[in-house]
């Protein structure tokens, strides 16, 4: 606007510094400005944060270099008939003309950029809970740096309920803390609900396992998390060391072996406590990895489900399962004869041939046979001693070990299908197929691919092609909405005489499967 440019201009010949609200005005109104979701739906935090952000790096104010160029305005009538320009001054001097000046601009975004990311979990919440603003979680997921500013006293509470179950060993149902966090509870909680449920603890400085960011599996609702200090908040969980990730995976192995008799010895939980002390973490990191050894000693995995989820992966799968459990026993270099039997038995939970342990702890290397002690000497001639043999039947190759277990992400993402507690019951109910959409079962994912054809859909409408698909409107309605916040950052759908079709969606979705060589 003219009257900005001129008060700006103004500020800069008198030769003063912009404050952030200055800056801020001038980037709103800025026509190359770049404001994501979370600056509209969290103004309010936006604007503070902003100001503290600018107050921080430029504490005398944002100095602005004096353009040449004088401000000006002109007018001409559409019909020609009447025209005029101004050129306004302050104190008699003509004002600077603040239009071709970038650096600010550039500035102001950087800042802005920093700020919506901070808010970007609080926005995502918010997207999803209209009605959350004022919440304990929506509080939690503030940047520290707000908090003095948007108080809140159920904060306090929540910190001193935390405090509690932490000082009495830390188990608690995970119903008992959505129920703390958002005020009611279902019979099934999701992967979002514990991942905000453990970003909002974070910030207070305790910690939650399993994360569901590195979970192999989601606990049930009734079933006990693990509750600890972080020694500090935090504000992104998600980042986290190779080594730490290495270590889950591998604690995780190990939790299976000792569960596979149904009880744990002694000397296996030891075997486990020595794992998290040897492994080369952060002290915050460690603090995360023994509370997870906790979580995976409370809480059993069901074999007789992982039996049954082990046969549906295919072989090459259980191929890098084996690799994943021999890689495990590898660990310290070293085989022990009780690492061998530990191997076996937990081969015959899963349903695995228990014979297969030795050869693929050995990888086909060495066979069963007796050592070379020292190398033979050339005696009297008699009986050739035979060649050793390799052990026979099925192998893993070792190089293939090696790089399973140096592959984190692989071996996470084949234990993860394979003890997925949550993709099981997901699964039950049908035949199994592939949903074109990440994110989405086939159904879902089917139907947001027909709702992306237009873009409106009638009530009636709507509920009929959900009914294809053997879904409820409202249910699916809730399910791809809330896929939508997690991948785009707003609604699918918006509710307005029917159903209106988001257009960047459904942009974003087509040029998507476009690159994949897929149509819609």
């Amino acid at each position: 606007p003219f009257s900005l440019k001129y008060a700006i201009g103004a500020r800069i010949d008198k030769g003063e510094n912009l404050t952030a609200d200055w800056l801020l005005s001038w980037f709103i109104c800025h026509p190359e400005t770049n404001l994501r979701t979370p600056a509209t739906r969290c103004r309010d935090e936006f604007v503070a944060l902003f100001r503290m952000r600018f107050d921080r790096r430029f504490p005398d104010g944002l100095k602005v270099t004096k353009p040449r160029k004088s401000l000006t305005a002109s007018y001409r009538a559409a019909s020609s008939e009447f025209q005029g320009s101004a050129s306004p001054t302050v104190d008699g001097k003509p004002v600077p003309d603040i239009s071709g000046l970038r650096k600010p601009v550039e500035i102001a975004q950087e800042l802005a950029d920093e700020v919506m990311n901070d808010l970007d979990k609080l926005s995502r919440f918010l997207g999803r809970n209209p009605d959350g603003r004022g919440s304990v979680e929506a509080h939690a997921l503030l940047p520290s740096e707000l908090w003095d500013a948007f108080p809140s006293e159920e904060m306090d509470h929540l910190k001193s309920w935390a405090s509690d179950i932490v000082d009495r060993g830390g188990l608690v149902p995970l119903e008992e803390v959505i129920g703390r966090l958002e005020g009611e509870t279902n019979e099934k909680i999701g992967k979002r609900q514990m991942t905000g449920a453990a970003d909002a603890l974070a910030r207070l400085g305790f910690g939650l396992a399993p994360d569901p960011r590195f979970a192999l599996r989601s606990p049930k609702a009734e079933e006990p998390v693990v509750l600890f200090r972080l020694g500090e908040p935090i504000e992104r969980l998600e980042e986290v060391s190779d080594s730490y990730r290495s270590a889950l995976i591998e604690l995780a192995l190990g939790s299976f072996v000792a569960h596979a008799d149904g009880r744990i010895a002694e000397p296996e939980r030891r075997a486990l406590e020595n794992q998290v002390s040897a492994a080369a973490l952060s002290d915050q990191e460690r603090r995360r990895l023994r509370a997870n050894l906790e979580w995976f000693l409370a809480v059993p995995p069901d074999m007789a489900l992982l039996r049954r989820k082990l046969k549906e992966v295919g072989q090459d799968n259980q191929a890098a399962m084996r690799a994943a459990l021999v890689g495990a026993a590898h660990a310290d270099g070293i085989i022990h004869s009780d690492e061998v039997a530990s191997i076996e038995k937990v081969y015959k939970a899963l349903g695995l041939d228990p014979a297969l342990a030795y050869s693929d702890l050995h990888a086909g290397e060495v066979a069963d046979g007796p050592r070379t002690v020292r190398a033979s000497q050339p005696g009297r001639p008699g009986e050739a001693i035979p060649e050793l043999e390799k052990a026979s039947g099925p192998k893993l190759d070792a190089s293939r070990i090696a790089a399973i277990r140096s592959d984190t992400e692989r071996v996470s993402s084949v234990l993860g299908q394979i003890f997925d507690v949550e993709e099981e019951e997901r699964g039950a109910s049908g035949p199994a197929s592939q949903s074109q959409l990440a994110g989405l079962d086939p159904k879902h994912g089917a139907l947001v691919l027909e709702l992306l054809t237009r873009e409106h859909w009638s009530e009636t409408e709507f509920e009929t092609i959900c009914a294809s698909q053997g879904l409820m409107a409202s249910g699916a309605l809730e399910v791809v909405n809330e896929w939508a916040f997690e991948t785009h950052d707003e609604a699918l759908l918006d509710e307005y005489d029917g159903y209106d079709v988001s257009l960047e969606i459904a942009e974003a979705v087509k040029e998507k499967m476009s690159a994949e060589g897929r149509d819609v």
